[in-house]
């Protein structure tokens, strides 16, 4: 048998987390460092008022393999975690997209044919560009942004799918985000295997759909789990890592790229300054409380501007948490954070009681604010052309994230890949 490698993961995001179970499955000897006291990165849970709000309210997907066949790993239910729907994009009205069950292409021609609220023109514009996608098999000019691939599609489609889609996915606006990775998500989501295009919707906080089980699942197999340390310093030893006062045979950097590239300016000059050059964008969530009120689906799209900048709300009654409990999420949120988050908050409060007062019957007192949180640096611009750092930094170095160079976007899923291929490598 080979000797195990003792592999240690800067990182316990669920990048950092899907490289460490990965090589334990591998028989290495793992040591996994979080400098947060708790697992799980930018995607986890935090306290407020007695509740355990998520870092933002995340979404998954049918077509995330890799992250549910690694939670089924860890003994997660998701059937229970999840409530799985067929993909819907439904306004305040519960009007909109809805696909039905099936296999996904023909899901999707039903859904839309079905779309009795988006004029017959716009459907058909719809169907021909999906056509036009296909038939290139998915592929366009690194150059082209979503808008540019989607050229001469009517402005009613573009506001009620493609720009949710694509701030969902991307956190970049259309008129900025990369063409080819937007196809990438399509080609897997909306054309890949059957149910790849369902919501994932979680109904439990999201440190206990991964980060935790991941966490008791590592130190049951024996991995060194050590959080609230820092990890200071990386440097190379004789064809080996030492880590502060620690020797390994191979390292996983499972870091944000900023701090990755602190840790290895000086070993790959080159790497680092391709890290530390990503620009970011932030993501706003609120939170809202109304006393009795529901919505008319889990997840609600609503349309978004400069004064009403929330794009998608979701039920948290109705996804097992407090009834009369909202979330209301700002992707890409630079703009609207330029006159600070209590102006932010307000507006979305203004904006769900624009949408929702005329079909919901509440009234105006009926929903406050209880939390609102930004992440600044929440995913990097997935803008065209985008050169993402490699994962291998070195020999026996090697990055894992979202931001790594890969087909997808600053996702969950693009998370949980690149950790397992970092740990592969091993």
């Amino acid at each position: 048998m080979a000797t195990p490698v003792r592999l240690a993961v800067v990182g316990a995001g669920w990048a950092g987390l899907a490289a460490a179970v990965a090589a334990v499955q591998a028989g290495h000897a793992v040591t996994i460092f979080e400098a947060a006291h708790r697992p799980g990165g930018r995607a986890r849970s935090l306290p407020h008022g007695g509740l355990a709000l998520d870092n933002g309210q995340h979404i998954l997907i049918g077509a995330y393999s890799h992250t549910l066949r690694l939670m089924q790993t860890l003994g997660v239910d998701t059937g229970q975690a999840l409530l799985r729907l067929p993909l819907q994009l439904l306004g305040p009205t519960g009007q909109g997209l809805r696909l039905p069950s099936g296999p996904t292409t023909l899901a999707f021609l039903r859904g839309v044919w079905a779309w009795q609220d988006m004029p017959w023109r716009s459907r058909w514009a719809l169907l021909r560009l999906a056509l036009r996608w296909r038939h290139t098999g998915f592929r366009c000019a690194n150059s082209l942004t979503v808008a540019d691939l989607c050229q001469g599609a009517p402005n009613d489609l573009m506001t009620a799918l493609v720009e949710p889609l694509c701030v969902a996915a991307l956190n970049t606006s259309a008129a900025a985000a990369s063409g080819q990775v937007f196809l990438n998500v399509l080609r897997d989501a909306l054309f890949g295997p059957t149910g790849s295009a369902d919501l994932l919707l979680p109904r439990q906080a999201l440190s206990e759909l991964l980060p935790e089980p991941a966490w008791r699942w590592l130190q049951e197999q024996g991995a060194q789990c050590k959080a609230g340390q820092t990890v200071r310093q990386l440097q190379a030893v004789n064809h080996q890592w030492k880590i502060d006062d620690q020797i390994f045979d191979q390292v996983i950097l499972a870091t944000p790229a900023r701090e990755a590239a602190r840790l290895v300016a000086q070993i790959s000059p080159t790497w680092a300054a391709s890290a530390a050059k990503l620009r970011h964008e932030p993501i706003v969530t609120v939170w809202l409380q109304a006393k009795g009120a529901r919505w008319p689906c889990p997840m609600v799209t609503f349309p978004s501007d400069a004064s009403s900048p929330a794009q998608f709300g979701f039920d948290l009654g109705a996804l097992g948490g407090p009834p009369g409990l909202f979330t209301l999420v700002i992707s890409a949120a630079a703009a609207s954070l330029e006159h600070g988050l209590e102006a932010c908050a307000a507006r979305v409060r203004q904006q769900v009681l624009a949408s929702m007062m005329p079909t919901g019957g509440q009234r105006t007192t009926d929903y406050e604010v209880m939390a609102v949180r930004a992440e600044k640096r929440a995913t990097f611009i997935c803008s065209p052309g985008l050169q993402r750092p490699s994962m291998q930094i070195a020999p026996g170095l090697r990055a894992a994230g979202d931001f790594v160079d890969g087909p997808y976007p600053a996702t969950l899923e693009g998370a949980v890949r690149a950790g397992w291929a970092a740990a592969t490598e091993a």
